[in-house]
This record gives structure tokens, sequence and C-alpha cells, in this order.
């Protein structure tokens, strides 16, 4: 499987630019970084960051800061701030409002959120720096904001970096025979949050054991998979042999006192199930015979699609047959 690193390198720009954003909203900082590809090593990605945050100007650090939240109060919906900030969730209520206070003098005094690499930290300790640091100086206070943002910068990065990626295989199954299906084209798509662009990530085909294992590794920002079906050519055969003038097994439980060559384009056809006279019009017993569709694959393409998540493995198995299918997630 593909390295992270080697991911990284490799990805579209746009989409290295959204997973960097996700780590630093400093556009500069993120354009720095994606352009500064390949890296041959994540220590090379992570001298790449401390260069570029200590480049910014300071339009370009007020922008890195505008995406951090509040000590003590993370955005709603924003994981990454409330598991970097976890050292206040058994913070005494006291506490927490002390904290609070300081937050909004620290704002008052420098024009900027009171910035910490809370990771690790307690509750105790943040107050404290808080205390500590309102006595700086405004310059003081801003290089000691450039660097807790370089610490950041540098655990976030290394998270990405080390985040695996989900995989997809599959394994398709013809019902009807109670065979493998060989040969069967499949194409993996993937995209991200937000309902962004599906992208083809690349293409195989399933082996004589029915399965489809070499299919690419999804990117890490995927949030979504589409693997694509080419069953029409193997079905075909099988929508042949069903079709009306293949003979008697194509219509069986439908004997008409001439065959089924009485089976046209006229309105009935008279029929002897069990000995007793019926009259069908051809429109019902299209409806009620799938033997005696048009030619040709019912099911030429069959697209699924599905939610992944990073580190997880997705088995998706498609159960086949020529007027049906199923798929569900296996192991």
């Amino acid at each position: 499987m593909t390295s992270p690193l080697a991911r990284f390198n490799n990805a579209p720009h746009p989409a290295v630019l959204a997973a960097l954003r996700e780590v630093c909203s400093a556009s500069v900082w993120c354009e720095r970084l994606a352009d500064g590809r390949p890296y041959g090593t994540a220590e090379e990605v992570l001298a790449a960051s401390d260069a570029a945050t200590g480049a910014l100007t300071g339009a370009g650090l007020d922008e890195a800061l505008a995406s951090h939240a509040p000590i003590g109060r993370p955005a709603p919906g924003d994981p990454v701030s409330s598991h970097e900030q976890r050292g206040m969730a058994d913070a005494p209520e006291a506490l927490r409002a002390e904290i609070a206070e300081l937050n909004l003098a620290h704002e008052e005094r420098f024009g900027h959120v009171f910035l910490i690499c809370a990771t690790g930290a307690s509750a105790q300790y943040m107050r404290d720096e808080l205390v500590r640091r309102h006595a700086l100086t405004p310059e003081q206070e801003r290089a000691q904001t450039r660097t807790e943002l370089g610490r950041i910068n540098r655990l976030r990065l290394t998270r990405l970096l080390a985040r695996a990626s989900a995989s997809v295989s599959t394994h398709v199954l013809d019902t009807s025979s109670g065979r493998p299906a060989p040969g069967v084209p499949v194409v993996l798509s993937a995209r991200g949050a937000g309902g962004t662009a599906w992208a083809e990530l690349g293409a195989s085909a399933t082996d004589a054991d029915g399965r489809c294992k070499d299919l690419p590794a999804l990117p890490a920002d995927a949030r979504q998979a589409r693997l694509v079906f080419g069953t029409g050519e193997y079905l075909a055969p099988a929508a042949d042999r069903t079709r009306p003038d293949a003979g008697p097994a194509g219509g069986a439980g439908i004997t008409g006192t001439s065959g089924m060559s009485n089976i046209t384009g006229t309105d009935t056809v008279t029929a002897t199930p069990a000995g007793t006279a019926a009259t069908t019009t051809s429109a019902e017993a299209q409806q009620d015979a799938p033997a005696l569709r048009d030619s040709g694959a019912f099911f030429p393409e069959i697209t699924v699609s599905f939610a992944v998540a990073p580190g997880e493995h997705f088995h998706v198995p498609l159960l086949l047959n020529p007027f049906g299918y199923s798929v569900y997630r296996g192991s």
C-alpha cells in the first residue's frame, strides 16, 4: 500500500491544499508546503512547516490565528480543537470561568486569540500561561504566539502524515450459476467531504475467482467511494440464452398450444398451465416472465457508492444475476 508521505507527495495540488488547511489556515503557509513537494521524509515536511511559519507576515499570522478557537470554547463540530483541548474536560467550573475571563483580557490587550499548544496540557497550566503572558509586551507575545503556532502545526502535520487511508476490494458472484464472475471490469472513484467531484483512481477486472484485489488505496481525505461494475459483456450471454427464440428453457411455466413461437406482437396467447386454458396479454407475459425481455444485458452497468473512513478496509461484494443484484459490506 502507498505510504502516507507518498500520497502527500503525489496527490493533486487542490487536494493537498485542502488537507493542509486543516492544519493551518494561513494560505501562504499552505501554498509553500504544497509547492515544496516532493519531500524525502516526514521530517523534511516538518522542517518546511517551521520555515513557513517563521516566514509568515503579520497578516499571515492573523489569518492563521483566525481559525483557532479560544481555550475552553472549541467551535461546535470542530473535533480537532476538542481533541487538542481535552485537558479542559475535567477542569473545575471555577477554573473554567477564570480561564474564560483571562481569555477575554488577553484578546483585549493583544487583539487576537490566546494561542497555546494545548495537546497534553492541563487546564491549570494553561491558566498559568494566560497569567504569565498577559505581562508580556505586544512584541514578546507575538513571538510567543508564532512559537505556539509552529508547535501546533507540527503536531497536526504529524497526524496528517501518519493517517492511514482506506482501502477497497470486491468480489463478484453469479448467483444464477453459483459461480464466481470473472472478467468483470471495475472502476474505483473517490471523493472527499462536502460533495466534491468524483475522482477516478484506477480500474481493474475480476479474476478467475471473481475477486478484485488490486484496486488502489483511497486518498487520505476520501469520505466516499464508488465502484462501477461493467456487467454488460458478462451478462449478455445469459440474457441471450433467455431470449424467446432460445427455446423452452427461457419460457418455463408458459406452455402455448403451438410452442413459444406463438408469442409475438399479437394481443393474446393461449396457455394451458396445469391443463387449464387461460388468456394472457403479451404485456402481462412480458411482466411475469423476465425470460421474455429484450436481448442484451438488463443491467449493463452497476454503480455502488458508499461511505468510507480513514484506516479501514471496505470489502464490498456484488451478488449478481441477469435480472437482479445485491451488495453488502463484507470482511
